[in-house]
């Protein structure tokens, strides 16, 4: 995908935007398709990251693209301020502070791997997100956690916590995808 700076610039405004009418509106912003570029109206799966001094304040987006770019952002970004479950909702005194990130996704591919081992050589620090799955147990990390995480070890054992599943534990049915995201900040 291919975001002009004027689509980057749309989508980052319209996150913000969200945000504000939220606080007003208790709902995400609505957007008018037809006031955005063809790109910004094609499907596409995204999460919004908001920051505040530096800690994380929210994080909600979707694995597969399901709905227009522009509305799924809008959609998000409102979540990830009002309905993250580790955090309250933003507070009209945090917005002007707020630091927004969104993060576009490819489509998921599934890694092919015969053992731990051979699926650490396989990731790719700091470009690849992942999706663990085994049985009802389902995470991803984006590529961004890579800087808190970097060693490929690190990372996986913290995706297997965030599943629900322990460091140690390898599921016959364990199951890895990953993706590429295009940052926006």
């Amino acid at each position: 995908m291919n975001l002009t700076s004027e689509d980057q610039n749309c989508l980052l405004k319209t996150a913000k935007d969200s945000i504000i009418y939220g606080l007003e509106q208790q709902r995400f912003l609505p957007v008018d398709l037809n006031q955005f570029s063809a790109l910004l109206q094609t499907h596409g799966a995204s999460f919004v990251t908001l920051h505040l001094n530096k800690n994380l304040r929210g994080c909600i987006g979707t694995l597969e693209a399901y709905q227009p770019l522009i509305t799924d952002i809008s959609e998000h970004a409102y979540a990830a301020a009002f309905q993250d479950p580790r955090f309250p909702s933003v507070s009209a005194d945090e917005i002007p502070e707020l630091e927004i990130s969104i993060s576009i996704l490819t489509a998921a591919e599934p890694v092919r791997f015969v053992s731990e081992a051979d699926l650490l050589k396989q990731l790719q620090p700091g470009i690849d997100g992942i999706i663990l799955q085994a049985g009802p147990h389902k995470a991803t990390f984006l590529p961004s956690v890579w800087e808190q995480l970097p060693s490929t070890e690190e990372f996986l054992n913290h995706l297997k916590i965030k599943a629900g599943l322990n460091m140690s534990d390898w599921p016959e049915n364990l199951s890895i995808s990953r993706y590429r995201t295009i940052n926006l900040k």
